[in-house]
Formats: structure tokens, sequence, C-alpha cells
């Protein structure tokens, strides 16, 4: 690890935008041609007192700054400075200490400008999560704990840990596919690469939204997606991960035809007691108030429903096929259609929908074995 002398060797000062690049000693060199730095002139304070480098830019800016925000940085510079004979193992630019960290300059860009002038999270779409998931994956690095946290609260708007959360994200997606007919995936990043990141910088948290969405896609789609598909271009899976995926999208997929047979029995839990004895259906909870008058009706209705529904998700292949959330939101609604004239069923199947919609949010860790995972 580099050692920074409490005093450079000469008076700092401001510099050309491209710096030619270091002495074979890894010293650097104006006069060298060897490469060419480029000063980032936004991050080049000309009081600054360090020089950070990232690929082959250049910040100049404050030690003061880093260590008010970084551990890291903190618990670096406050190591012992050498003797002045063994200053000459430091590169200076200008007199400055030039520190070479093994980052994406973007990143770097990122994370700089969020330490000056506080985190600018944007709308969540693709640009954003490339801002974002760089900020996150430095702070995480040198130990900048408030903008960790101000980056995972961004990350987790859509990736939520909540069904209500969730919601809200698909509100969007679906308004977002509407307006530029185009596929919703485009809307947010890569399920994949918000995967990877996750395991990255150990945010378990933003794993259950990220494999319930890549879920959803046909593996077609995952392993072999087209130029234009929402999944071009994302990073891989791990072996790991790539069998969670398989496991929990086949217990995804199994779930929907569960709750179409759930729906078919016709006695979904809570749902209203029927006037008629010989109904099979159960009674609703306490205060609805409700009474279905019309048995048979009502489960000729339940039986039409199923035979939709088998149709459309099982047979058809439709994007709900995968996506039981969604098969749940849309048999709970299917009661304005087919319930109009009995008010009690109506509210009972919106009712079961809403139950087993909770039920599967709070089961898909499991689905994908998420339980205990850490970060492997």
């Amino acid at each position: 690890m580099a050692h920074f002398p409490s005093s450079p060797p000469e008076d700092c000062a401001d510099s050309p935008g491209m710096i030619q690049g270091q002495r074979p000693d890894g010293t650097l060199d104006l006069d060298a041609s060897m490469e060419t730095l480029q000063r980032y002139n936004d991050l080049w304070f000309t009081d600054g007192s360090i020089i950070l480098r990232a690929e082959n830019t250049l910040f100049r800016v404050h030690m003061s700054q880093l260590s008010r925000r970084s551990g890291f940085f903190r618990d670096m510079f406050s190591l012992p400075q050498p003797c002045a004979d063994l200053a000459s193992d430091t590169d200076f630019l200008e007199g400055c200490p030039v520190l070479r960290l093994h980052d994406a300059a973007e990143d770097l860009i990122n994370l700089l400008k969020a330490i000056y002038d506080g985190p600018t999270f944007g709308n969540h779409d693709r640009n954003d999560f490339r801002l974002v998931s760089g900020v996150m994956r430095l702070a995480t690095k040198y130990l900048i704990d408030s903008l960790r946290k101000r980056a995972l609260a961004h990350l987790s708007i859509p990736w939520p840990s909540t069904l209500k959360g969730w919601d809200a994200r698909e509100d969007i997606a679906r308004a977002y596919e509407a307006e530029r007919t185009a596929h919703r995936g485009h809307r947010y990043p890569s399920p994949i690469d918000v995967i990877n990141l996750a395991r990255e910088v150990d945010a378990p948290e933003l794993l259950p939204a990220a494999f319930y969405d890549l879920s959803r896609y046909h593996c077609s789609q995952i392993f072999e997606p087209g130029p234009d598909e929402p999944l071009s271009g994302s990073t891989e899976l791990s072996l790991a991960d790539t069998r969670r995926l398989a496991l929990g999208k086949e217990v995804s997929q199994h779930a929907v035809t569960a709750l179409i047979q759930g729906m078919g029995q016709g006695a979904p839990q809570g749902s209203p007691r029927h006037a008629s004895s010989s109904t099979t259906l159960r009674q609703r909870p306490r205060g609805s108030g409700q009474i279905c008058v019309s048995a048979a009706a009502c489960r000729k209705d339940f039986l039409e429903l199923v035979e939709l529904a088998t149709q459309h998700y099982l047979f058809d292949r439709e994007r709900g096929c995968a996506d039981p959330l969604y098969v749940a939101e849309e048999l709970g609604q299917l009661k304005s259609a087919e319930f109009s004239e009995c008010k009690a069923c109506a509210k009972s199947l919106e009712m079961w929908a809403a139950r087993e919609r909770e039920r599967m949010w709070k089961l898909i860790p499991s689905w994908f074995r998420l339980e205990n995972t850490g970060g492997s």
C-alpha cells in the first residue's frame, strides 16, 4: 500500500487536461509518452491533496473529504508516515501523491460526485441502474455506509421486499408498455444484472424480486436473448443461481395451475355461505353480512371461469403462465364480469385472490432457495 507524506515535495498546481504517461519505474513523468492520462476536469480541484487514478482517468480531490466519508480512506490516510528517503516509493504528479485504484473510471466518477454533491439518482431505468450500481459497488468496497444505504434504498424501489412495492413497480411497467408499445422488461434493468450486483455487494434483500422477475421470462429469452430483447447484453448468472432460477421457475409455474385448481374447487377459503344447504362453499369471515342466494348459478360461473383461465394461462401460454402474482390479480378481477349479480361471491373471489397473492409473495424466497444464502 502506498504511503502519503504529509508534505508534498513541491507546490500543487493546476495541470493540463491531457497528461503523458509514466516512467518505467512507475513514477509519473510528464515528458514520457508511454500512455496518455486524462484529467477529469469536474473533479480536479486546484487545492486537492491527492490524485486518484482509475483506468487512465485522474481525479484531484481532498484527503479530508475522503477520510470524512470513507472508513477505508480514513484508515489508509491515518497510517504512520514513512521517512523522507522512502517517499520515492510514492508516485507524485505536480506535488500530489497519486493513488491508483482498480476500479472503473465511470464508477469512481459517480462515487466522487455523490461524495461532493450528494447522490442524484434517477427514475430506476437502465441508465440510472448503471450509475447507482457503481456507487453501490464502491460505497461497499470503501466503507461509505451513508452512500451505501442511500443506494440500497433506491434500488429497493424497483426490487422491493413487499407486495405493495411490487404492485407499484408493475403499474409503472404496464404504463411504460402501453405508452411505448415496448416490452415492459425494457423499463427496468436486467434482473440478471441485479442478482449479480446483489451478490457482489451482499444485498440479499434485492434477490427475491429479481429472481421472480427473471423467472417470468422463457428459457430462450434468458439464455439466448435476441438483440432487441430485455435480457440482451446481460451478464451471466453463477451456476448456483442458475440452479436456483430453474427450481424456482418450476415452482412458480406449478403455482399457476394450483391457483386455477383452487378456484375450480368452488370453495376458496373465506368464500360466502350460500342460502342453500346443498352448497359446499364455506363460511364468509364474520362481519361480512353477505350471503350468496344463487348457489347453482355461482357454481356454474366458477366452472366457466376455470375453463377460461385454463385455456388462457395454461394452453395459450400467455404472459401470465409464468407469473402467478399476475394470474391471481386477474382472477380476482373477474368478479365484475362474471359475478355482477352476486356481490357476495364477487367479494369472496376478490378476497381469495388477495390472500393468495400475499401467501405466494411470502413463499418466493423459498421457491428460489434464497433462505440463509447470505452472499453466496
